[in-house]
C-alpha cells in the first residue's frame, strides 16, 4: 500500500505562500516515507487557491523519489489541450513520476470563471480524457468529438510511451465507477464522501466492469 500527503495549497489565513515553506511541507512529507505529494485545483474558492500545476512544478527537485499527483486537476475548466501540454512537461521534468488525477470538480463559480456550462461537465470530462489520452500516450489514435479534438499533436510528449496514468475522481456513484473503468486507469475516492467500507464495495464493483 501506498500513501500520499495531500497539500494545502489554500490561503486559510491570509498570510499567503511560501517557497521555503511549501518545500518544508513536501521535505517533512517525503522523510515520513510518504508516496505521493499530491495537490487539488480550483480556479476560484472560498480562499485564495495556488495553482496546482505550477506549485507541483517548484518541488520536483525538493520530493526525490515521490510520485506527483493531481487530486484532482481540472481539464474541462483548464481545457484538456492545455493540460495535457502542462501535464507532459511536468512528467518531463519529473522523470515521468506525475499521475494526473482528474474530475470535473463540484464548484460552479470554477465553471463560470472559465464560461463553461456547469450542466455540460460530465460529457465535457468524458471527452477530455479521451484528449488527454490521445495527447500523452504514444500510439494513440486521434479524437474528434462534440466538444474537443485532437487534430494537432502537442509536443513534447511524456518520455513514457504509455504517458502518466490517468486518475478519475468519482464519490464512489455507479456512473462514476463505469467512467473509472471506461476511461482510466485509477479511482480516486473523495475522502469526504467514501468511507472504507464504501471504497472495498467500489473496488469490487470495479472488478467485475
Amino acid at each position: 500500500m501506498e500513501y500520499g500527503a495531500h497539500w494545502p495549497l489554500i490561503d486559510f489565513d491570509g498570510r499567503g505562500w511560501s517557497q521555503p515553506a511549501l518545500a518544508s511541507y513536501v521535505d517533512a512529507a517525503r522523510q515520513l516515507g510518504y508516496d505521493f505529494i499530491s495537490a487539488n485545483d480550483h480556479l476560484v474558492f472560498e480562499r485564495p487557491w495556488l495553482d496546482c500545476i505550477v506549485a507541483l512544478a517548484s518541488v520536483i527537485d525538493r520530493s526525490g523519489e515521490m510520485g506527483l499527483a493531481t487530486t484532482v486537476s481540472l481539464p474541462v475548466v483548464r481545457g484538456p489541450a492545455a493540460l495535457a501540454k502542462a501535464a507532459a512537461a511536468l512528467d518531463i521534468l519529473s522523470g515521468g513520476r506525475l499521475a494526473l488525477g482528474v474530475g470535473p470538480g463540484s464548484s460552479v463559480r470554477d465553471y463560470e470563471t472559465a464560461h463553461i456550462s456547469f450542466d455540460e461537465r460530465w460529457p465535457r470530462l468524458d471527452e477530455a480524457i479521451r484528449v488527454l489520452r490521445a495527447q500523452l500516450k504514444t500510439g494513440e489514435p486521434a479524437f474528434e468529438g462534440r466538444f474537443y479534438s485532437t487534430k494537432v499533436a502537442l509536443e513534447p510528449r511524456p518520455n513514457r510511451p504509455e504517458g502518466p496514468p490517468i486518475w478519475i475522481g468519482s464519490w464512489g456513484s455507479d456512473a462514476g465507477l463505469r467512467r473509472v473503468a471506461r476511461l482510466g486507469d485509477g479511482w480516486l475516492a473523495s475522502a469526504y464522501n467514501t468511507a472504507p467500507v464504501q471504497a472495498a464495495q467500489a473496488r469490487e464493483k470495479l472488478g467485475l466492469l
